[in-house]
């Protein structure tokens, strides 16, 4: 089995919309794939109803956290969507995204870039607008080659000069919160340096203790030594490690199931799942 966990479709942030992305999952030789969009669940309905046959759907989001200054992304995976406290908050994240972005083209504005934000509102359509969207107009301007180019200290990355902060949940009530809702959490590329400040590992030892099921292992943004120590992390601390693209589609140069996650472990996170259920293809035929 082939299984990407981590994926996200125009409903926030990536290029493919929802069916789009199941159907390029199927190409791809995938068996499961994950649609976890920023805070919203918008792009599932969609997901579903284009789900070719013989590819199976996980239906979750990633949560936008911080902890003791320091901003990370939490997997939710197999949740009920409606249950109402999770998506109160889900929502208010979801609010504070349009001001936070208009705060980060008015910094880079001050900084000579003539970005507007009409440019940034055209590039996000109908998503969650998001710092990759200001980064893609970053690119049409020239200011920089890549959309992962934006993401350094200089432009977009975590404390960067035209960084704005968002609203965020505690980890702690997000993982109270997922799984009073019936879902498995995962700590996302949880030391990928490159975007910024990382989450020291005593904290991560404190999240497994509050019940965090797995962190993230084989991502784009951790090179060798890195998954080896949080393989060893994982293993100490007793959580899952998982593996996936986080693709984004033409916004990075990550392909679909580049990274994936073993069917034991995919096996473990099902096993733990009540409030949702993997859905099983069957709304179009599967690409040749």
């Amino acid at each position: 089995m082939h299984i990407d966990l981590h994926t996200h479709s125009t409903a926030s942030d990536g290029t493919d919309t929802p069916a789009e992305l199941v159907r390029n999952a199927a190409a791809a030789g995938l068996d499961v794939v994950a649609l976890t969009d920023h805070d919203t669940v918008r792009g599932h309905a969609e997901a579903t109803a284009a789900l070719p046959e013989g590819l199976t759907l996980v239906t979750g989001a990633e949560l936008s956290c911080r902890i003791d200054g320091v901003s990370l992304h939490m997997l939710a995976y197999l949740f009920d969507p409606d249950e109402p406290e999770l998506a109160c908050e889900r929502e208010l994240v979801r609010d504070d995204r349009v001001p936070r972005a208009q705060t980060m083209v008015r910094k880079l504005q001050a900084l000579g870039v003539p970005v507007e934000w009409e440019q940034v509102s055209r590039i996000a359509g109908e998503g969650s607008v998001g710092r990759p969207h200001i980064a893609t107009a970053l690119v049409e301007l020239g200011v920089v080659e890549t959309v992962s180019d934006a993401f350094t200290p200089e432009w977009l990355a975590n404390g960067g000069r035209a960084y704005a902060e968002k609203h965020e949940l505690d980890p702690f009530d997000a993982i109270r919160l997922v799984k009073a809702a019936g879902g498995v959490t995962v700590f996302a590329h949880p030391l990928a340096v490159k975007r910024g400040e990382v989450v020291p590992e005593a904290s991560i030892a404190r999240l497994a203790a509050a019940g965090l099921d797995g962190i993230e292992v084989d991502h784009m943004d951790h090179d060798e030594p890195t998954r080896a120590r949080l393989r060893g992390l994982a293993k100490e601390l007793g959580l899952l490690a998982t593996g996936s693209s986080d693709y984004h589609g033409r916004r990075k140069t990550v392909r679909l199931g580049e990274y994936t996650t073993d069917p034991e472990i995919y096996g473990e996170i099902t096993r733990r799942a009540t409030g949702a259920f993997p859905v099983p293809g069957a709304g179009g035929p599967r690409p040749a």
